[in-house]
């Protein structure tokens, strides 16, 4: 189950450090993770070795951390068990970060150590690091056999975990607690307020009461954080499988009024209970988030949690029921605000947008002309905007009618019956006799209507139909 490229690549490093004569670990998630039974999706190696020896012995290395300790060494995706064949190969690299054992000073900018001290010791090393599951250590090489993919024996005993933090006992009672004083983790890295409660999220853990506390008490810090550092922790919230749970927890940690106040404000906010009986705009999102899952992109995930964030601000009881008019517009311009303070790419922040801006649509759907309905699936990424609104549905009354119909005409229809090639162009019209201007868009759209809904299948018939309704003077 472990023997991935990744794995074989550290392995490779760790045997090479250590027939040098340097101690070397895995360390960190990847431990964490096959202490869980999990696959990790990279691997960590701590070494006694210093920097400067790292970037000189192995061939293909990159200094992009080294002030702190850290040096990535690249080697092929092969079989040969050579780091030197390896990197000299064509073959796919595969990095690997390799962390010099290291006691850091004081962090003055809530990110990066203002002094770091090479340390001999891996015990002292991890007494930097931010929680006891991710401060272990592990010995690959476990009496010169080499820890492959039977990680746990057949007596289903743990591989040769090193543990100088209690991480082995927080696993076992399934805690998040910071190494050392909670508040001190915290002030040296402001980000990781938010990584304790996706790793709490993910693993279904509880944050010890400390831990829980100073995250409470230190909530403002995280606006020091940089926005893009903020947003990817976010999308890993949301697409690791257990969104709802860790926006429960940015609630209660107070994280989220300083995050994202807009979703904040979701809270309370009620809803007509004829087409949402699950309770309010929070109840409602949250119950949304629920349902994505692991590895979803990250466009749906963020047009979910954000789908309804135009309901608070426009929340207003009616003589009839609750009403939210212009909720989609005004959703789409805080969308909007939100993707650009978080730094989102122009193209996610598109699809977001337009999930936002087009939730509503489906409810007329079964109404809408062929040739209407045709345009509403030509959106970018179309299935995204039908997951959303199945979700969107269980989440509220589960009627999923609309869902199935769009669906259903969806899968049914060609994609040259969705975009069929036009039967006339701007050229021809000219050559018909037209002038260019503001009419034109007007004839083609008439064209096109006309053709979606199969009334016309021509070029002379599209003449014909722009010359009957704008007649040439």
């Amino acid at each position: 189950m472990y023997a991935t490229p990744q794995f074989e690549a550290a392995l490779t490093i760790l045997k090479t450090l250590r027939n040098s004569g340097y101690e070397a670990f895995f360390a960190g998630g990847c431990v964490r993770d096959l202490l869980l039974g999990r696959e990790p999706q990279d691997y960590d190696v701590a070494t006694s070795a210093t920097p400067d020896v790292v970037l000189n012995m192995f061939p293909r290395t990159f200094a992009v951390g080294a002030h702190f300790g850290v040096v990535l060494v690249a080697t092929a995706d092969s079989g040969n068990s050579s780091v030197v064949a390896r990197a000299a190969s064509a073959l796919p690299q595969v990095v690997t970060e390799v962390a010099t054992f290291r006691s850091d000073g004081l962090y003055s900018d809530g990110r990066h150590p203002d002094e770091v001290r090479y340390t001999k010791t891996a015990e002292e090393d991890v007494q930097r690091r931010d929680f006891t599951i991710n401060g272990l250590l592990l010995d690959p090489l476990r009496s010169g056999d080499v820890l492959d993919q039977r990680v746990f024996d057949p007596e289903g005993l743990r591989p040769a975990a090193v543990d100088y933090v209690g991480g082995l006992a927080d696993l076992d009672a399934r805690v998040i607690r910071a190494i050392g004083r909670p508040d001190r983790r915290f002030e040296e890295d402001h980000l990781r307020l938010l990584r304790g409660v996706r790793f709490a999220a993910r693993f279904g853990f509880e944050i010890e009461p400390a831990t829980f506390a100073a995250m409470r008490k230190l909530a403002p810090r995280i606006q020091a954080v940089s926005r893009e550092r903020v947003r990817d922790e976010l999308t890993k919230m949301l697409t690791e499988g257990d969104a709802r749970r860790a926006f429960e927890l940015l609630d209660e940690t107070g994280l989220l009024q300083q995050v994202l106040p807009e979703v904040a404000r979701m809270k309370g906010v009620a809803q007509p209970p004829q087409f949402h009986p699950e309770g309010d705009v929070w109840t409602h999102t949250l119950m949304l988030l629920e349902q994505l899952e692991s590895a979803c992109p990250l466009t749906l995930a963020w047009g979910a949690l954000l789908h309804d964030v135009g309901k608070p601000p426009t929340f207003r009881v009616a003589p009839e029921r609750i009403r939210f008019d212009h909720h989609v517009d005004i959703g789409v311009a805080i969308g909007g605000e939100i993707c650009r303070r978080l730094r989102f790419s122009n193209d996610d922040t598109g699809q977001i947008l337009s999930l936002i801006e087009n939730h509503m649509r489906f409810a007329d759907a079964p109404r809408m002309k062929t040739s209407t309905l045709k345009r509403f699936f030509r959106l970018e990424n179309f299935p995204e905007h039908l997951k959303l609104h199945r979700m969107d549905c269980l989440a509220a009354h589960g009627n999923l009618d609309v869902w199935e119909f769009v669906r259903e005409r969806y899968n049914s229809l060609p994609e040259e019956a969705v975009r069929p090639r036009p039967l006339i162009t701007g050229s021809e019209l000219i050559a018909a006799g037209y002038v260019p201007g503001p009419e034109f868009k007007q004839m083609l759209q008439a064209a096109e209507d006309a053709q979606l809904e199969s009334a016309i299948t021509t070029r002379e018939e599209a003449l014909a139909l722009v010359k009957e309704r704008f007649p040439l003077e």
